[in-house]
């Protein structure tokens, strides 16, 4: 298993009792589908080490406490900070038009009046909200990933639909200096 082939759960992010129980913050939209789990994997320099759940118990909407079989206080005081992962095929089937970040990686931007713009570079996860990175006449653009601008992703034309705000791209294309046209 490698890291391409994996997406992260979420974080070891503390200790939890004195048994070897960690705290997991996740990374994912509804923690509850995991409440079952049996094995996650665990990155340990730059590889991915299968380990196997005793017991899990979501405590907060994004916080669970997990026991791993066979470890310990000392071996677990050596997982705080390490990340989880599971495999792609694990993630939850998608209604229609929605989309997981890592799958539009390499999908067009066709905006509703401009038409087609750029290829998808990048999505980054902000605190505020997360924004799409494309290429667009040698700019990096940003595109906020908001239910108003990003209309649908269409997964057999590797298509993303928006519906950029006005003047988004000429926020991007105008020169620095140069005096707007409104002299």
């Amino acid at each position: 298993m490698d890291l391409e082939s994996c997406y992260i759960l979420g974080k070891i992010t503390r200790l939890h009792g004195v048994k070897g129980e960690v705290a997991i913050k996740f990374d994912v939209d509804d923690p509850y589908e995991y409440e079952e789990l049996e094995s996650v994997f665990l990155e340990k320099n730059q590889k991915l080490i299968p380990f196997f759940i005793d017991s899990i118990r979501i405590v907060k909407d994004n916080m669970a406490i997990i026991q791993f079989e066979d470890v310990d206080l000392k071996t677990a005081e050596g997982l705080i900070n390490t990340s989880l992962y599971l495999p792609l095929e694990n993630l939850p089937e998608l209604e229609e038009g929605q989309f997981y970040y890592h799958d539009i990686i390499g999908y067009q931007v066709e905006d509703k009046t401009l038409g087609k713009l750029g290829v998808i570079s990048n999505v980054f996860e902000l605190p505020g909200h997360d924004l799409l990175e494309m290429n667009y006449k040698n700019q990096e653009v940003l595109i906020p990933l908001h239910d108003d601008i990003i209309l649908s992703a269409d997964q057999e034309t590797k298509v993303v639909y928006v519906n950029l705000p006005a003047g988004l791209m000429d926020v991007y294309l105008s020169e620095e200096g140069e005096p707007d046209d409104e002299d």
